[in-house]
């Protein structure tokens, strides 16, 4: 690139880790004048370096997934827990977060992917960052603050590898204000389907199924926990895919009494009657409920040799988005998310490390007829 001159060359480094950037972004990136980057974009589009903001078009699919991003700290007992004092354990240290799980198991499937979330000005964020973008994944509007550490959860699971306790420090999700919408709004007007998580403030969420009724692109959502299944509105009008399980389900109806709990089905059927256009109940082992407008339908799990648990239900997530995004219908689609679950409940890690479009499509004999 001799021909360009060295402001040239910072435009278009700009624009490159993101074509959505505005001239007076730009501007005020490089301390510069927005006519003298104006005239520099016209340079580059003179000498074939960029097409023009306003002539690229978007890919014609595409996913933009938005929420958690966390580093997973998970311990397996080595021994039958005993409270109250030192367990001993195998530690293992990930990145994980609802969306962030999601995300890189798309990108490891091979879809054109833009992750959104926010993370600390740390290494561990930085880290995350970087590993998402090494599968290919767009993390160019991933915000960065000073405010708050990058989120952390840990997972304590006993010698069957059953969670038996987990905490985490999500604080930083609460600086994801509604206005960040402002920011990235035409990487996510272009995206055939947005996926997020619960992990955002009920701010943000409403706001975003607002302004979705304008947009083009389809909304999926997962409730990620039963208190944060209360951050979606009442009307779920707006939401195209809802994803939860059975105890989210029943809280997000107002089912208290244990006696009276919905069956995943009669959950689901609730869900879609408040509003959600399409909503999969599951029930771990036991199967899940997948409600559309051809009706309501229980469906078997993929029978598992479990290792670990952890990162089945963004399993399922994806591999259901996965899916819908070539076109199948969610009652189909939804057999390989559950397929996809299973295959990373027999691995250690919280995204299958051998996951790929042949690595699952071999796996397909498995799934119940």
């Amino acid at each position: 690139m001799d021909d360009l001159g060295a402001q040239e060359q910072a435009v278009l480094d700009l624009i490159a880790a993101n074509p959505f950037a505005g001239q007076q972004d730009i501007a005020t990136a490089l301390g510069i004048a927005r006519s003298t980057v104006a005239a520099h974009i016209v340079q580059l589009i003179n000498k074939g370096y960029i097409l023009g903001r306003g002539y690229v078009l978007p890919a014609s699919k595409r996913m933009v997934c938005i929420g958690g991003a966390v580093l997973d700290r998970k311990y397996h007992a080595k021994k039958d827990l005993i409270f109250e004092t030192s367990n001993p354990v195998d530690g293992h240290r990930s990145f994980g977060g609802v969306a962030r799980n999601v995300a890189e198991n798309l990108a490891r499937l091979g879809v054109d992917i833009s992750f959104v979330s926010i993370v600390g000005e740390d290494e561990t964020g930085r880290a995350l960052v970087r590993h998402l973008r090494d599968f290919g994944a767009d993390v160019s509007q991933v915000i960065t603050t000073t405010e708050r550490p990058t989120a952390e959860y840990a997972a304590i699971l006993d010698r069957n590898n059953d969670l038996v306790l987990g905490i985490a420090d999500m604080e930083i999700f609460d600086l994801f204000l509604p206005s960040y919408l402002d920011r990235f709004w035409p990487h996510l007007a272009s995206a055939t389907w947005v996926f997020i998580d619960c992990n955002l403030p009920a701010a943000t969420i409403a706001a975003l199924i607002s302004r979705k009724h304008g947009a083009r692109f389809r909304l999926a959502v997962d409730t990620v926990s039963s208190p944060k299944s209360a951050r979606l509105p009442k009307d779920l009008a707006g939401i195209d895919l809802l994803f939860t399980n059975h105890d989210e389900a029943n809280a997000m109806l107002g089912v208290t009494d244990a006696d009276k709990r919905l069956t995943p089905e009669g959950a689901a059927a609730g869900l879609r009657a408040a509003g959600a256009a399409e909503v999969i109940v599951t029930a771990g082992a036991h199967g899940f409920a997948v409600a559309t407008e051809s009706g309501v339908t229980a469906m078997r799990s993929v029978p598992a040799q479990a290792v670990d648990i952890t990162g089945a239900g963004d399993a399922m997530i994806a591999g259901t988005l996965y899916k819908v995004l070539s076109g199948e219908p969610v009652a189909h689609a939804v057999r390989t998310g559950a397929l996809l679950a299973t295959l990373t409940t027999e691995s250690e890690s919280s995204v299958h490390p051998d996951l790929s479009p042949r690595f699952l499509a071999v796996g397909m004999y498995r799934i119940p007829a």
